[in-house]
């Protein structure tokens, strides 16, 4: 029905000239949406793009809406999922200062949407009035006809199948007008009028919001690094997939359930590295699996030395039974042997002189990869190149994709690239490996990427950890940008590693699988591996160029570390939600006091973690018991997550000591007055 043909709005006379027409078309537009309905949160570069949730996971939509004079009004959110899926209402609630909100839950991996309708509630406005008069002692014959001709309108128009019939025999039957009062107001025919009355100016909202749902994978996952090559007891033999297999029983028992390989595709022997990234390579020098392709094949095969696609084929199987997803590295650069060079020249830049350009970060050479374009003769091959070598990976059982540079390769790419993989495949996971810009980074995640890398590795002081962890749990970005908080990676040996031993990783460890999500770290770190390359941010004879024999049970090791937060991760139900953390007074800037709490679970743990390597610390801090609505004085009783004692804290204010040469982290479990206990 076009808004001139609504009821109690004059049709526009055909005779009418065209100003007076288009200003009374205009009139019938705006009256007919009399309700304000604004600040929605989430609504990502106004609905530009989606916000993101995962399936079964509580998802809050915030509104404000109001309108003109003293109304009452009522409003509701309209969801659905899928592209064509039919919609579906749920309530909201006014929260405060024409403020509602409203959750949704949703329960298949993909897209979805939601918007928001709004309304006139006069049933509502009628009964606030009503029983305003009535305590004032006026009559009120008049009010309660006009409330019996609310509620037999909306009979005549029952929605849901509400009981009309039951509340129509008793209006019959009732004369008496405090009966009749009682009657209309009663909860009864209140709760119908909710489900059944007029909505009087419904006014729904100009655009349907986008969501997009993932798996739960994409929000809480801990990842183990691994160069394949390297799982061999001798440096003399490369190892395989088949030796990968026999590894997966020592990442299980870690506790991860993601594995992630470096690129494992054929290297090029043109400009191939040595040992430490020199340009002098030896015959037996393996070279980067980041100079990705040769005369055995590019992005869709696999390094011979490794094995076949039946022997990869089979790691992944063996894999699953062992509760661990192989990850893969999708890096787009190319060895100058790559087959695209010659099969696609178009796609790379060549210089005056025919020579083709290396990939550059001015000082910096690559010498042993170069670079594709995306635009002018390499749109739309390269992309529809690129976009298949996922989709083969993914037919080999590869779900989840750690994608290198992504912040160097156009956005449009990204939001197609991933648009066109979650068409046929919805449950793969993109991971952007992007430091960089800010913006460029949220960017990243607003196009598509499931989980963001971060600037949580140069992230050491207690101020900047709070503030830095503030900003994404709790501005804009907390609705589309999931941090993956890596504490090293064969590319970073960051300095807090080089210099601060054992209890430095044992930390950062605990930091980064408590504060996020998702976290990962890449293999050595059990055993607090750190040798630099003078002056560097890179690891001393980095197994990038070489083969590395790895001894992961020699002394010192911190196994037992990672075995017990990533069981902490899975048994507690706070430590699966990213945006639920809170920083604590602890009155020491060495100690970081954190929590993560979970009420629908009644799960609420409490960290603290001295942030000094060198020495030990110890600091007042505040037990937050009005997270509980408790008075100062109250008492709560607390679980040692470490220890597995119990026992009781009294009052607000409390001490501790944390040495880290004994133990650098505290956590503990409260359980505050009524709360269920294991």
């Amino acid at each position: 029905m076009s808004a001139a043909a609504k009821p109690g709005l004059r049709s526009v006379p055909a005779t009418i000239d065209s100003g007076e027409k288009a200003s009374r078309e205009r009139l019938d537009r705006l009256a007919a949406s009399r309700i304000a309905i604004e600040g929605i949160d989430p609504e990502i570069d106004g609905g530009r793009f989606p916000a993101k949730t995962v399936v079964g996971e509580t998802f809050v939509v915030e509104v404000d809406i109001f309108g003109d004079g003293h109304e009452t009004f009522d409003a509701a959110l309209l969801y659905r999922e899928g592209k064509d899926g039919a919609w579906t209402e749920a309530p909201l609630t006014f929260v405060i200062n024409d403020r509602w909100r409203g959750e949704l839950l949703f329960e298949q991996n993909g897209p979805a949407a939601f918007t928001v309708i709004a309304w006139r509630d006069l049933y509502a406005q009628w009964a606030y009035e009503i029983r305003k008069k009535v305590a004032a002692g006026q009559k009120v014959t008049l009010e309660l006809t006009e409330g019996r001709n609310l509620v037999e309108t909306a009979m005549k128009n029952p929605r849901d199948g509400a009981p009309a019939l039951s509340i129509a025999s008793k209006l019959a039957s009732t004369k008496d007008e405090d009966a009749l009062l009682n009657l209309l107001l009663s909860d009864d025919v209140a709760a119908w009028m909710k489900q059944a009355a007029q909505r009087a100016n419904l006014t729904r909202y100009d655009k349907e919001l986008p969501v997009w749902v993932d798996r739960k994978a994409a929000a809480f996952s801990a990842w183990y690094e691994l160069m394949p090559r390297s799982m061999t007891d001798d440096e003399n033999r490369h190892g395989t997939f088949r030796d990968v297999i026999d590894r997966l029983p020592y990442v299980q028992d870690l506790g991860f359930d993601v594995l992630y390989f470096t690129p494992i595709h054929p290297i090029g022997k043109t400009n191939r590295k040595g040992r430490n990234n020199t340009l002098t390579p030896g015959p037996d020098d393996v070279g980067s699996p980041y100079a990705i392709g040769s005369a055995d094949g590019g992005h869709d095969a696999v390094h011979p030395e490794l094995g076949t696609i039946e022997d990869f084929d089979a790691l992944v199987s063996a894999a699953h039974e062992h509760g661990l997803e192989i990850a893969l590295d999708f890096a787009i650069q190319c060895s100058p042997d790559h087959p695209w060079i010659k099969e696609h020249p178009e796609w790379f830049d060549w210089r005056p002189d025919g020579t083709i350009k290396f990939a550059e970060n001015p000082p910096k050479k690559y010498e042993d990869i170069v670079n594709v374009h995306f635009y002018r003769d390499a749109i739309p091959g390269l992309w529809y190149a690129l976009r298949d070598v996922v989709l083969y990976w993914v037919e080999h059982g590869v779900k989840i994709f750690r994608v290198d540079n992504p912040h160097t390769k156009p956005f449009p790419f990204w939001e197609w690239m991933i648009a066109e993989v979650h068409d046929k495949h919805p449950d793969v996971i993109f991971l952007a490996e992007a430091f960089t810009r800010p913006k460029v980074m949220k960017r990243l995640g607003k196009v598509g990427y499931s989980q963001s890398y971060s600037y949580f590795t140069w992230r050491n002081e207690k101020w900047e950890l709070e503030e830095y962890l503030t900003e994404l749990t709790t501005e804009e970005c907390r609705h589309y940008m999931r941090p993956n908080f890596f504490a090293n990676t064969p590319d970073i040996n960051p300095v807090y590693l080089q210099t601060s031993g054992r209890p430095g990783f044992r930390t950062r460890l605990v930091l980064a699988a408590t504060l996020a999500g998702n976290y990962g770290l890449y293999n050595g770190y059990e055993i607090c591996d750190a040798a630099p390359m003078p002056g560097k941010e890179e690891y001393l004879d980095s197994e990038k160029y070489q083969i590395r024999i790895w001894d992961m049970d020699q002394p010192g090791n911190i196994q037992d570390d990672i075995r017990l937060v990533n069981r902490l991760r899975r048994e507690n139900p706070a430590l699966q939600k990213f945006t639920t953390l809170k920083f604590f007074k602890a009155f020491n800037d060495n100690i970081l006091f954190y929590g993560k709490f979970d009420p629908a679970t009644s799960n609420y743990l409490l960290f603290h973690v001295n942030l000094d390597p060198h020495n030990a610390q110890s600091c007042q801090f505040e037990l937050p018991l009005w997270e509980f609505d408790l008075p100062d004085d109250a008492s709560i009783e607390v679980e040692d997550m470490l220890h597995g004692n119990r026992f009781t804290w009294h009052g607000k204010s409390h001490s501790l000591e944390l040495d880290p040469q004994t133990r650098p982290y505290a956590i503990w479990r409260l359980y505050p007055p009524g709360a269920p206990r294991p």
